[in-house]
C-alpha cells in the first residue's frame, strides 16, 4: 500500500507540474461560474422586481435548488454534459507517457507490481478528481448560502454522481492510454469509448437476456436519477464495476506485455473480466434487489405514504401486471419488446420498490375494437392478417410473436380495451384494468394506480349512479352538454372509472336506488319528476343518503320539488356579470373556504395554507338560497360577490349588446350570490353529504369535464376515500437570500477572481520547476 501512495504522490505531482491540469481546471471552474452565476443573477433581479412591485409575491412556488443547479442552464446539466471532452485530455498520457518517456522500463525493473502501478495511478486521477468536486463544492456552499432552506440534500447526490462518472470516465481514459504510445490516439479512443457506452443501452433492446446486459453497461442515464436525488445501490455498483474492469484491462494489458501467451489466452482473460463484470450487474440490478435512497427534502422520488401503505396492506400476496399490447392499436410503439425497460424503470420501479413481488407479464396480441373499420379503411382489400403483418413489418417485428384476434375474450372488458395499450392487474384471484392515456404522461399516476390497488385489496368500488328518464345529463353520451368525459371516459386520466369509482345510470321510475349506491346525481332534469321518482329520492335523503343536484337556469322549477325537503331553493332568474371579456351569463364566482376543505386536491392544499382568490367558470347560473330552520348544515362553496353582478329576470340575450339592469322587469342585486352549497348532518351516526349547484354546464364535456371541483366534490360525497390523492409536498427553497448587487459582486468573484487567483497559482508554481 506504501509503494501505491508514493506512486499516487508521484503521479499528482507530475500532474500538476504540467499545465495541462491547470488549464483543465481553471476552465472546469470558469464553466461552472458562468453557469451558477448567470441564472444566480436572472432570478435575484426577477425576485426583487417581484418583491418591490407586487404585494402578492410570495414566493416562486418551485425549488431553487433545482433551478439554480439542476435545469438545463445550471451547473451539474452543464458540467455532466462536457465531461467528456476533460477526461481525455487529463487521462491521454497516463501510461503512455511512461512508455514514451522510457521509465515503463525502470518501473518493470524495480520492485513494484503492475496493480501498485495502476492503482497508484488511478488514486492520483481520483485525488484530481476530488479536487473538482471541491471547485464544485465552492458553488453548492455559495448555492446553499443563496436560498432559503435550500435542498442540500439533492446538492449532495449530484456531486456524488459528478465524482463517479468522472471515475469511470477516468478508468475509461487509463486503459485506453495503455493501449498505444500516441497520446491523441488514446484521447480518441475514450471519445470512442464512451460514445459506444453512452448508446449500447438502445442495441438489441428486442431480446430479452441482452437487453438487460446492454441496458446495465449504458452509462446515459446512470446520474440521472442522483441529479433527481435518488441514490440507488444499483447505480453505485455500475460505476463499481465499469471501474474495476476498466482497471482490471489495463492490468491485463500491461501484463499482457510482458507475457509470451497465446492470443487466445490473453482474449479469455478479457472475457472473463468482462462476464464477471456482467454478471454482477445484471443480479444487482434485479427489481427487488435494489437500495435506494431519497436525499430529497421533499421525498419527490418516493410515492406518497398512501401508497406505501396500500401496498403494505397488500401483504406477501404477488400482484401480477400483464401488459397487453395491440399491434394495431394506440401506444403500440412504448408496449414493444425494445420498451421494456422504459416500461419498468419510468413506470414500476417506485412500487417495486415497496413490494418487490410485482410480477411483470407480457402479452402481444392483434385485433380491432368492435365496430371499427379505420384500419381497414387504411388498408383497403386486406384482411386482419394482412394487415398485422404490413405493421409488424414497419416495426421491424416477426408477426408470429403476436396471438391472433379473439385469443383474450375470456377477459371480461377486453374487448372494449382494444384500441390502447393497456394493464391487467391481478390480486388474490381478483382483477381490473389499468390503462394508459393520450396525453403527454401516457402511463397511469399515483392517483391511478391507487385506485386500482385499493380496490384489489378492499374487493370495493364507490359505486356512483346517475339517473335518467328525465332528460339529464347522460354519462354515455359524447355530446357538449353530458357527462361522458368526467364519468366513463377511458381515455381521461381524471374520470371516475379512472379513479376508483363505478359509475352508472338508472330511471328511478322503474328501479329501486341500490343499497350499495355511494351518491345519486341527479344532474339538470329538464321534464318535471314524477311523484314516484320524488318520493324515491325523499326516502333516499332521509335515509342519510349522499347526493350530488344540478339545476340550470330556467328549470327552476324542476328541481326545487326535491330541494325543498332539504330547506334549499334554486332562485329564479340568471345570474349576470357584465365583463369587457366574457359573456354576461358566463359568471366567475370564487371558490370558498369551505371549497378547499372539501379534498386534498393540490389547488386546495395551496389555498389552504396561502388563501387567496381564485374563481372558476359558470357558464350560465342560477343562484341558491337556504333556509335556517332546516336540519341540515348549509355551507357556500361558491360565491359570486360584486363585479357587477346582478340576476337577470326577463329575456336575457347574450349575444348582442351587454344587458342592462332593470327593476321594472324584477332584475335585483345582493351584495353576492351562492352558486353552489355543501349540505351535511348526521344521520344514524353517520354524516350525510350532498352537493347543489346552481349550473350544470361547468362539468359538461365541453368544459373538459370540469376542473379540480369536479373531483373534490365527488371525493367529498364519498368521505373522501377516492380519490386516493397524492399531492406532493410543498418546496420550502423557493426564495433566494442576496440581492441584485450580492449577486454582481458573486459573479465578479467566481467568473474572475477565483480563476485569476488558480491561474497565478498555477504560473508561479510552474515557473519554479522550470527554474529548478
Amino acid at each position: 500500500m506504501k509503494k501505491t501512495l508514493t506512486i499516487a504522490k508521484t503521479e499528482l505531482r507530475n500532474l500538476f507540474y504540467s499545465p495541462v491540469a491547470w488549464f483543465l481546471t481553471i476552465a472546469f471552474m470558469v464553466q461552472c461560474a458562468i453557469f451558477f452565476t448567470k441564472p444566480l443573477q436572472m432570478i435575484s433581479k426577477y425576485q426583487d422586481l417581484a418583491q418591490r412591485n407586487n404585494p402578492l409575491f410570495k414566493d416562486f412556488g418551485q425549488s431553487l435548488t433545482k433551478l439554480l443547479f439542476l435545469d438545463k442552464d445550471g451547473i451539474f446539466s452543464n458540467v455532466l454534459e462536457n465531461l467528456f471532452l476533460f477526461v481525455p485530455l487529463l487521462t491521454m498520457g497516463l501510461i503512455s507517457r511512461e512508455v514514451n518517456t522510457g521509465t515503463v522500463k525502470l518501473l518493470y525493473s524495480s520492485p513494484v507490481k503492475l496493480r501498485q502501478i495502476v492503482f497508484g495511478k488511478y488514486i492520483a486521477i481520483m485525488l484530481y478528481n476530488l479536487l473538482l468536486l471541491c471547485v464544485l463544492g465552492i458553488f453548492m456552499i455559495a448555492g446553499s448560502a443563496s436560498i432559503v432552506s435550500a435542498d442540500i440534500g439533492i446538492l449532495l447526490s449530484s456531486a456524488l454522481g459528478f465524482y463517479l462518472l468522472m471515475c469511470a470516465y477516468t478508468a475509461i481514459g487509463m486503459f485506453m492510454s495503455s493501449l498505444t504510445n500516441y497520446q491523441i490516439v488514446s484521447a480518441v479512443a475514450s471519445f470512442t469509448v464512451v460514445f459506444v457506452l453512452s448508446h449500447i443501452g438502445g442495441l438489441w433492446q428486442r431480446y430479452d437476456f441482452i437487453r438487460d446486459l446492454t441496458y446495465f453497461l449504458s452509462i446515459t442515464g446512470r446520474t440521472t436519477k442522483m441529479l433527481r436525488g435518488l441514490v440507488t445501490t444499483s447505480d453505485l455498483v455500475y460505476f463499481i464495476v465499469i471501474v474495476g474492469m476498466f482497471l482490471s484491462f489495463t492490468l491485463l494489458k500491461l501484463k499482457g506485455a510482458r507475457e509470451s501467451k497465446p492470443w487466445i489466452v490473453k482474449a479469455g482473460r478479457y472475457i472473463t473480466v468482462l462476464v464477471v463484470a456482467l454478471l454482477i450487474g445484471y443480479i444487482t440490478s434485479r427489481p427487488g434487489l435494489i437500495g435506494y435512497l431519497d436525499t430529497t427534502a421533499t421525498k419527490e422520488n418516493t410515492i406518497h405514504p398512501k401508497l406505501q401503505q396500500i401496498l403494505k396492506d397488500m401483504g406477501n400476496e404477488p400482484v401480477e401486471v400483464t401488459l397487453y399490447a395491440n399491434l394495431l392499436g394506440d401506444g403500440i410503439d412504448l408496449g414493444l419488446p425494445e420498451a421494456r425497460n422504459t416500461y419498468l424503470w419510468t413506470l414500476w420501479e417506485k412500487y417495486i420498490r415497496f413490494k418487490p413481488n410485482i410480477k411483470l407479464k407480457y402479452e402481444y396480441y392483434y385485433d380491432t375494437a368492435k365496430g371499427d373499420s379505420t384500419m381497414f379503411r387504411n388498408f383497403p382489400g386486406k384482411n386482419i392478417d394482412e394487415i398485422a403483418k404490413e405493421m409488424a413489418g414497419f416495426y421491424d417485428i416477426s408477426v408470429s410473436r403476436f396471438k391472433k384476434p379473439g385469443s383474450f375474450k375470456d377477459i371480461p372488458g377486453m374487448e372494449d380495451e382494444m384500441r390502447r395499450l393497456v394493464m391487467v392487474v391481478r390480486y388474490k384471484g381478483r382483477s381490473a384494468f389499468l390503462r394508459t392515456f393520450p396525453d403527454t404522461q401516457f402511463w397511469p399516476d399515483q392517483s391511478n394506480i391507487a385506485a386500482v390497488f385499493t380496490q384489489l385489496t378492499t374487493n370495493e368500488q364507490s359505486k356512483v349512479y346517475y339517473t335518467t328518464g328525465n332528460l339529464e345529463r347522460s354519462i354515455y353520451k359524447v355530446g357538449e352538454r353530458e357527462y361522458q368525459y368526467h364519468t366513463i371516459s377511458k381515455i381521461n386520466r381524471e374520470a371516475l372509472i379512472n379513479l376508483g369509482f363505478a359509475v352508472d345510470s338508472l330511471s328511478l321510475e322503474t328501479k329501486d336506488i341500490p343499497a350499495d349506491a355511494s351518491m345519486l346525481v341527479l344532474a339538470d332534469p329538464k321534464v318535471m319528476l314524477s311523484g314516484t321518482v320524488k318520493d324515491k329520492i325523499r326516502k333516499y335523503v332521509d335515509a342519510g343518503g349522499n347526493m350530488m343536484l344540478f339545476a340550470e337556469p330556467g328549470k327552476q322549477q324542476v328541481l326545487n320539488p326535491v330541494l325543498l325537503q332539504m330547506g334549499v331553493k334554486v332562485m329564479d332568474g340568471t345570474l349576470v356579470e357584465v365583463t369587457d371579456y366574457e359573456m354576461p351569463h358566463h359568471t366567475m364566482p370564487f371558490y370558498t373556504k369551505s371549497a378547499a376543505g372539501l379534498a386534498d386536491e393540490q389547488m386546495f392544499l395551496y389555498l389552504r395554507k396561502n388563501w387567496d382568490t381564485v374563481r372558476m367558470l359558470m357558464p350560465g347560473v342560477a343562484g341558491i338560497t337556504s333556509s335556517d330552520s332546516g336540519s341540515f348544515t348549509v355551507q357556500p362553496v361558491l360565491i359570486n360577490a360584486g363585479r357587477n353582478t346582478w340576476v337577470k329576470m326577463g329575456n336575457l340575450v347574450t349575444d348582442s349588446a351587454a344587458p342592462v339592469f332593470n327593476v321594472q322587469e324584477g332584475d335585483y342585486r345582493m351584495d353576492e350570490f351562492t352558486t353552489a352549497v355543501s349540505l351535511t348532518r348526521k344521520v344514524n351516526n353517520r354524516e350525510q353529504r350532498i352537493f347543489i349547484a346552481g349550473d350544470a354546464d361547468f362539468m359538461s364535456n365541453l368544459r373538459g369535464g370540469g376542473n379540480q371541483l369536479v373531483r373534490a366534490v365527488y371525493s367529498w360525497l364519498d368521505s373522501n376515500r377516492y380519490p386516493v390523492y397524492a399531492p406532493a409536498e410543498p418546496y420550502k427553497d423557493t426564495l433566494l437570500t442576496i440581492s441584485p448587487d450580492t449577486a454582481e459582486v458573486t459573479k465578479i468573484i467566481f467568473v474572475y477572481v477565483l480563476p485569476g487567483m488558480v491561474l497565478l497559482t498555477g504560473i508561479v508554481l510552474l515557473v519554479r520547476r522550470k527554474r529548478q
